[in-house]
């Protein structure tokens, strides 16, 4: 999962105020009915997962109006697992957004009944994101590098703690 479109490193901070934008577009989906809108969330996901958030609209939007007004200072954290929970909400809203149109094309209630579940999970997810700093898809990560499915190498911060510490020097 590395890769030099997508930082090692990220803010926290940045992070979970582009959390709290998908949490405003994914209520105003579900409280709406206005189902396109996950079509717009896919799009973007897909973007930073693939190319990392250079490439995507709402961490552009994020990183350039509204983390400058957050005087926060920057947390970094592992950007790999971040990458991962990206590439979750991807596959969750490029779904949603099929189940959708496959309600559109044949009335499907089945279909729109998964979109509105989908559209409850988008909107948990980045809910404890942006509230609590929980990120859903960075705990799935860590499980799977704990289970050996992903490589240590794939994020070297994540599998030892010790690589977080400030440097000391050596008298």
């Amino acid at each position: 999962m590395s890769s030099s479109r997508f930082p090692a490193v990220v803010d926290d901070v940045t992070v979970r105020l582009i959390a709290a934008v998908v949490l405003a577009i994914g209520v105003l989906a579900l409280g709406t009915q206005q189902w396109w809108l996950y079509a717009v969330l896919a799009a973007d996901f897909t973007l930073r997962a693939a190319l990392g958030p250079q490439a995507s609209p709402i961490a552009r939007l994020v990183g350039r109006w509204i983390r400058p007004a957050v005087p926060a200072a920057k947390r970094p954290t592992a950007g790999a697992p971040k990458r991962f929970a990206a590439a979750i909400g991807a596959v969750m809203t490029v779904s949603a957004t099929a189940l959708w149109l496959l309600n559109v094309i044949t009335g499907s209630s089945a279909a729109i009944t998964a979109v509105v579940v989908i559209g409850a999970v988008m909107v948990l997810f980045p809910l404890l994101e942006a509230a609590f700093g929980l990120c859903v898809g960075c705990r799935l990560f860590a499980v799977l590098m704990r289970l050996g499915l992903v490589p240590e190498e794939v994020c070297l911060d994540c599998a030892d703690i010790t690589r977080r510490r400030a440097p000391q020097t050596v008298s």
